[in-house]
């Protein structure tokens, strides 16, 4: 007899794990179908994010910033520790200890919620039906209410690079570097090719970023981005622009990367090569056009308001779906969704989602750019505040950056917080908050701020959009 669910979920990364244990909470019988497997060999739930992309790549993002804190940063502090060494396989083996403590995590919400994960890969057969191929060639049709698509995305092949596993890999391979290479290309200086830089430039690396787009971080509030190449490019990243790869090649264990610039064809070698142009969504041999489910050129499916795709009682979410790649809105779309089912409200707001670049300094900003409104005709007031006059940051010696607030000038609603400095990604949680509940540059301004904290950076942004900022 074929088991019935009333909600089935493909995928268990950040958006479908959680809609899972949400619809789970809400009284609905659940399953979830993961076919992932993990470094060591076993299924694992948690997809990119927990496997191979947002956690494993902030443990590595840690262990560098404290191996070069060590190194360059604690003698300001009157701090000798004399020689400092790097063990890459210990950094690494840290990492997995880190992604296997979390991925065991979901297996023990999904047990605690009763939660049922079907081990394998999901097919939609139309008319509710899903079939669930498990990894050892066994198959078993489940049926559903309500079907959830939530299979996430991958890297973005780039032909002129293939990849080889070795030499020249992609984000996840190179999570896994056992030794630190002398010389690192890394194709796209986006978020991903930035984080992976700075791990790798950390340790020891002659990093070069080679990126198509003739501007740095185009999406960015440009002031920001500006500031941020500078401090990159400070730090001894390489970072070219307008910089179009046309080939790449090994040969005696290096790899050739041809490439065009303002200055015609162009060479460069390296030990190793990281391909980071981008990801796609993961829709391909799933059965969408056996349910009817429509999808786009690119492979994404569109979906309405309510997350539902063209087939009746089918529904898509995060990376498969419009809108920015984060896990984070994964996530709430996976709530969302589930809340919906279930009869309630069915909301996910995408205009204050926050955006974070997990450099040193950070990057991190939700809602419009100056370019933005500029381009769009809105009328807006700036309030500036650099970390240089916040007493914590000096005093942490993380001086680096600002908080840019962008506020409507006739209403003073907060239109866009922009943020390069210490724990952007931590900072940016207040101005998600404040715009969430409609707040004014005025509000944020007349919140008392603990003295001294990096937040009093926002709160003097704040005053400064009204040209009221007391320490610049």
């Amino acid at each position: 007899m074929m088991e019935r669910y009333d909600l089935l979920v493909i995928g268990a990364g950040p958006g479908g794990y959680v809609a899972a244990i949400r619809g789970a909470q809400l009284g609905l019988r659940v399953a979830c179908v993961e076919r992932w497997i993990g470094k060591d060999g076993k299924p694992a739930l948690g997809g990119t994010c927990l496997n191979v992309g947002c956690i494993p790549s902030k443990a590595l993002l840690e262990s560098s910033e404290q191996y070069h804190r060590a190194r360059h940063g604690l003698g300001a502090h009157g701090i000798s520790v004399g020689e400092v060494s790097i063990d890459p396989v210990a950094m690494v083996a840290r990492k997995d200890r880190i992604v296997g403590q979390f991925t065991g995590g979901i297996t023990g919400l999904f047990r605690k919620n009763g939660v049922t994960w079907l081990q394998g890969s999901g097919r939609l057969l139309g008319g509710g039906q899903v079939e669930v191929k498990a990894a050892d060639g066994t198959v078993q049709t489940v049926g559903a209410q309500h079907i959830l698509i939530a299979t996430g995305s991958r890297p973005t092949p780039l032909s002129v690079a293939p990849l080889d596993g070795d030499r020249i890999v992609d984000s996840a391979g190179a999570l896994d570097f056992t030794a630190v290479p002398a010389t690192l290309g890394i194709i796209g200086a986006g978020v991903i090719g930035l984080e992976l830089g700075s791990v790798w430039a950390r340790l020891g690396s002659a990093v070069t970023l080679l990126e198509a787009m003739p501007e740095f971080l185009p999406t960015v509030d440009h002031a920001i981005a500006t500031i941020a190449h500078k401090e990159f490019t400070g730090q001894g990243l390489d970072i070219r622009l307008g910089a179009k790869v046309t080939g790449a090649r090994v040969k005696a264990g290096r790899v050739t990367v041809g490439f065009e610039d303002a200055s015609g064809p162009q060479q460069a070698r390296f030990d190793r090569l990281i391909v980071a142009v981008g990801r796609q969504p993961v829709t391909d041999d799933m059965g969408l056009d056996v349910a009817a489910v429509t999808c786009d050129e690119r492979g994404f499916i569109p979906v309405d308001e309510r997350f539902r795709t063209s087939a009746e009682g089918v529904y898509a979410i995060g990376d498969v779906v419009r809108g920015p790649m984060l896990a984070h809105r994964a996530s709430e779309d996976g709530i969302a969704v589930a809340e919906g089912i279930a009869g309630q409200h069915c909301h996910a707001d995408y205009g204050t989602i926050p955006w974070i670049i997990y450099t040193w300094p950070e990057i991190a900003w939700v809602g419009h750019t100056e370019q933005a409104l500029k381009a769009e005709g809105v009328p807006y007031t700036v309030g500036i505040f650099p970390f240089q006059a916040n007493g914590r940051a000096r005093a942490m010696e993380a001086a680096q950056g600002q908080v840019k607030l962008l506020a409507h000038a006739e209403t003073d609603r907060v239109l866009g917080v922009h943020i390069v400095g210490p724990h952007a990604s931590e900072l940016i949680a207040e101005a998600v908050v404040a715009m969430e509940f409609r707040a004014s540059a005025e509000d944020i301004a007349r919140i008392v701020h603990a003295h001294p904290t990096l937040s009093e950076a926002l709160h003097e942004a704040a005053l400064a959009a009204h040209g009221r900022a007391i320490h610049i």
